[in-house]
């Protein structure tokens, strides 16, 4: 964008940030960026204290740093436990939703962001029978005993997160677009040995058991992209759409299947894919810094094409962004990686992990990838059209880098980390305060991420991953929730 280009978009699209920020988090919105410090009056009203080392109740080792009061039990981890009917546990848990099962246990369906070729997860009959992502079910007590884990999704790709549907299904997203008709990704890697293309969202039924499980097919008409997550509006039965398109601008999107999936209770394939434009700019740039409350009036463009056909010799750089290209031709806005996103009291939240503008700590560098910023937090509100920002991290400290995210049964945003240092799982308040939860500690992991916190269906525990490199795994919290704003 130029800076004439920047100057018009700040003077003609933003909307008085007072105005159109009304309902959930407009306390923070009013504040500012820099409002809510990490010591002080607005962690002792928010938050639950300081965080301290607490021992795993599996085996006493010390994982979480967590407030005073709170336990947890990790469970089903990768690569070491069991698959029901043989095999182990794949690795590199992410996106995760949590549904209610008999007796009083919880179902989790789990991505799992394997990449590259290679043999499926086992017992399912696979969309690819030469990728080796896909998702798991685990069904667990609330205290995370007793787990029984089997594969529900197979032959996908880099199932990075997704989103709940309302009638009891996950969808699973995939955060690539490799495929036999187009070259090596940032790994290298040939994709000859691809069977399938990828870059799409599946469907998984949370209510299928281990030998229920049928083979996933993709809803191509919703795009193929780098996707991240979904949210289902429920007022509409649109569903809205992430990318997280890591060196290149990202849009936010939007499909509209031609059977309303609040009737239909699936997502049906066949119907239109929409990206989002600042109305009246063209191409704004979303990625740098904005104040907190500052809101754009939107519109949408229409994807004419959003499974397009690879010409031979096409390379994975030209693949990624061939759908995100021809909304931007048309004028849609750019984001800097955009991750999770939730549905809450008529607004989509959504992160964008690079967005802002940072100064690094001395002797720091800026972040790789498309983005200098420790990350935004944006909700777009589709009654009235517009996108607000709700929270800009100032700096590393306060917020690095988020993810995935979720809403409490108290109505806060708790935020995923996927920082290079230490993570966080981070919550923000609807009036307008920031504190931390919980701290990564596993003994040289400490730099891996947090992902797919999502909270059992009675509000009382708390599930979430750590995809480390290795033996990563699952985790149920719980404690005196009505201590504080989670």
């Amino acid at each position: 964008m130029t800076e004439l280009n920047r100057r018009t978009f700040l003077r003609g699209a933003a909307v008085t940030g007072g105005l159109a920020a009304a309902g959930p988090f407009e306390g923070l919105l009013a504040q500012g960026a820099h409002a809510a410090g990490p010591q002080g009056p607005s962690v002792r009203r928010a938050g639950y204290g300081a965080l301290r080392p607490v021992t795993d109740l599996r085996d006493g080792a010390v994982r979480l740093h967590l407030p005073a009061g709170f336990q947890y039990r990790s469970f089903s981890v990768g690569l070491v436990d069991q698959l029901v009917g043989g095999g182990v546990v794949p690795n590199r848990q992410d996106g995760m939703e949590a549904f209610q099962a008999r007796r009083g246990r919880v179902r989790l369906v789990r991505n799992h962001e394997v990449n590259g070729p290679g043999t499926p997860l086992p017992h399912v009959a696979p969309y690819d029978s030469a990728a080796q992502g896909g998702t798991t079910t685990v069904e667990v007590n609330r205290d995370g005993t007793g787990a029984v884990t089997w594969v529900s999704c197979s032959g996908t790709q880099m199932n990075c997160s997704g989103g709940e549907m309302p009638w009891g299904s996950w969808v699973t997203a995939e955060e690539t677009v490799n495929g036999p008709d187009v070259g090596p990704d940032f790994t290298g890697t040939p994709n000859t040995a691809l069977t399938q293309p990828h870059g799409y969202i599946y469907e998984v039924p949370a209510w299928e058991g281990p030998s229920q499980v049928s083979r996933r097919v993709p809803i191509r008409s919703a795009g193929r992209f780098a996707h991240e997550s979904v949210s289902l509006d429920p007022r509409t039965g649109a569903l809205y759409e992430t990318e997280d398109n890591f060196n290149f601008p990202s849009g936010f999107y939007r499909y509209d299947a031609p059977v309303d999936p609040r009737r239909a209770k699936r997502i049906v394939d066949g119907g239109r894919l929409w990206m989002l434009k600042v109305k009246g700019v063209d191409n704004a740039d979303l990625s740098g810094h904005f104040a907190n409350g500052t809101t754009f009036r939107t519109e949408w463009v229409r994807i004419a094409d959003p499974d397009p056909t690879m010409p031979a010799g096409t390379t994975n750089d030209q693949a990624i962004v061939a759908v995100g290209n021809q909304g931007r031709a048309q004028g849609a806005a750019w984001f800097s990686r955009l991750e999770g996103v939730i549905y809450s009291r008529g607004k989509h939240y959504f992160t964008s992990t690079q967005g802002g503008a940072a100064v690094p700590p001395p002797g720091q560098n800026p972040p790789a990838g498309f983005g200098d910023g420790y990350g935004q937090v944006w909700a777009y509100d589709p009654k009235r059209e517009t996108l607000t920002m709700v929270y800009e991290s100032p700096s590393k400290a306060l917020l690095d880098l988020p993810d995935n995210l979720t809403i409490s049964p108290r109505g806060s945003i708790l935020l995923c980390e996927d920082g290079s240092v230490d993570n966080y799982l981070r919550g923000l308040t609807r009036d307008g305060f920031r504190f931390d939860f919980a701290k990564n500690a596993i003994a040289g992991k400490e730099g891996e991420e947090f992902a797919g916190a999502t909270f059992a269906p009675n509000g009382r525990t708390l599930f979430v991953n750590i995809q480390a490199s290795s033996s990563s795994m699952s985790f149920a919290i719980w404690g005196p929730w009505q201590r504080g704003a989670l």
